[in-house]
């Protein structure tokens, strides 16, 4: 099972985080902290896989951004790196060619991508046509609930 993902800039700017274990906030802090100059300080020809604490973490670059995965140490390492690819594909395949810049201005489509490809750690939906048909009803909701709307709409006085 995954423990937690984390997406960071070759800055070490942390962009986004997932979390599939309890931790304080504290200790969140002090993992990134480490994890990131650890991986940032890596070669990069050197393997993408690690073992840290009782942890396997199994990170990729795509372009400027590191995507970090820490697993159980009995989980196998090219499945995560699997699901990690998946995850960048729906972003390309959403965001048209995904950049560092569409995951800071549009964080709540990344996690809603994440969080209906992944439940609890675990892979929820292998198919990306599934992910994104859900992504595109959810931005049909969006767009709904913003369309500006009389007074006598809201109250349901309209037929």
């Amino acid at each position: 099972m995954m423990q937690f993902l984390l997406l960071f800039s070759r800055q070490g700017k942390l962009r986004l985080q997932k979390w599939y274990e309890a931790h304080t906030d504290k200790a969140k802090k002090k993992i990134t902290r480490e994890l990131i100059t650890t991986i940032l300080a890596r070669k990069p020809k050197m393997c993408s896989f690690l073992e840290w604490k009782d942890l396997k973490i199994v990170y990729k670059r795509y372009a400027s951004l590191y995507f970090c995965c820490a697993i159980e140490p009995d989980d196998n390492e090219l499945l995560t790196l699997e699901i990690i690819h998946r995850y960048v594909e729906l972003l390309d395949k959403y965001f048209g060619s995904v950049c560092e810049l569409d995951i800071i201005f549009n964080f709540e489509k990344a996690y809603f991508m994440l969080d209906e490809l992944l439940l609890g750690g675990e892979v929820q939906e292998t198919s990306k046509k599934n992910v994104l048909k859900a992504i595109a009803a959810q931005d049909l909701l969006q767009e709904e609930s913003e369309e500006p709307k009389s007074i006598l709409e809201e109250m349901g006085l309209t037929g």
